[in-house]
């Protein structure tokens, strides 16, 4: 039986006005959200977030002074006898988003800085700040220049090279963990069944539990924090800045040790385990440029006793703060797949 032309016509009315219908009112409740970057629970690292926040409260009074500091963020590099790649460098994170200034500790002691140069080859669209420094010392990035106008800052060895979308992901990244460590380069320690720690790359076995693919530090020569952790250092123990000066290492662990101390005090554990001090990141292009330097100046993890002078930074700090606080964490944040967690065989 056909049926008449006029029916199929009022048919296809019957269904044309429900769905206009559903479309407007779609519409209309999407215009009533709120923008995706401001919704807490919405996005897998806003649900991580909350996780591992639940039942935690911040500590107050250390947030920006300022929206704009919230919203951007400062580079610090220390350098030493490797002018040729820091032009390079400066160069290159001239093109990172949000970055508000570059600070130089310059630790060439009595040679002069490069600053007119760099001016030469201006303009730059951000602007490049040195601190020439009295003393060639490791810890001498550790200080809160009252240049740092933002909430936090990328701190980069002078031989690392970051693309600059790891950049802006890491920095995303770091929004969802901003009382943490967010950097590309992790590392752990490993308790021997003497109570002895030793230090170790991220895939080293721990030999009590018999995994790999954990780590308990992050390494602040590639990495997003807080400016408040500046500070912090600061105010360490003398016997701790003693050791970083001693050994001219260890600066890094010494910073991993302060964050995870901060963290126990300010946030409540889930049963006994504590927030770790660092997030990873994957990073998809991170170069080492040391062998473009034309000084062939080599850095200390070239030095036969750097891994030995690391243990022993991680077991008198241990000492000195008469515990262990870091805590281990397998989680791994990718630009492709995130959130995973790490399966990383080779060495980083």
């Amino acid at each position: 039986m056909r049926v008449p032309r006029c029916c199929m016509g009022l048919r296809r009315t019957y269904l044309v006005w429900p769905i206009l219908f559903i479309l407007l009112v779609g519409a209309a409740l999407t215009a009533l959200l709120p923008p995706a970057e401001d919704q807490r629970g919405a996005g897998v690292l806003g649900v991580l977030r909350r996780v591992t926040s639940q039942q935690e409260t911040p500590a107050q009074g250390h947030r920006g002074d300022s929206e704009e500091g919230e919203h951007r963020f400062t580079i610090i590099i220390q350098t030493y006898n490797r002018t040729d790649i820091l032009l390079r460098l400066l160069n290159h994170y001239q093109a990172a988003p949000h970055l508000q200034r570059i600070i130089i500790v310059w630790n060439n002691v009595g040679e002069q800085m490069p600053l007119k140069l760099w001016n030469s080859l201006g303009p730059h669209p951000v602007p490049v700040v040195f601190k020439e420094q009295t003393s060639n010392q490791m810890r001498n990035r550790l200080q809160p220049f009252p240049e740092i106008d933002t909430d936090v800052v990328l701190m980069l060895d002078d031989d690392t090279l970051v693309s600059v979308p790891d950049i802006s992901f890491a920095f995303s990244v770091w929004k969802q963990f901003p009382d943490q460590i967010v950097g590309f380069v992790p590392r752990k320690h490993v308790s021997t069944p003497r109570g002895v720690y030793s230090y170790g790359s991220f895939e080293l076995q721990d030999p009590e539990a018999a995994g790999g693919d954990k780590y308990s530090m992050v390494l602040i020569g590639a990495a997003f924090f807080h400016r408040r952790y500046l500070q912090l250092f600061q105010g360490q123990p003398q016997a701790v800045h003693q050791l970083v000066d001693e050994t001219q290492n260890c600066d890094d662990i010494a910073m991993n040790f302060a964050v995870a101390l901060y963290l126990r005090k300010h946030f409540n554990s889930v049963g006994s385990i504590y927030k770790p001090s660092g997030v990873f990141v994957k990073p998809v292009d991170l170069r080492n440029l040391e062998k473009d330097a034309s000084s062939g100046y080599q850095g200390m993890w070239h030095r036969p006793e750097h891994l030995l002078q690391r243990s022993y930074c991680l077991n008198r700090l241990t000492q000195i703060y008469g515990f262990m606080p870091l805590s281990f964490s397998n989680l791994m944040i990718s630009q492709f797949g995130f959130p995973s967690y790490a399966n990383h065989n080779s060495r980083a």
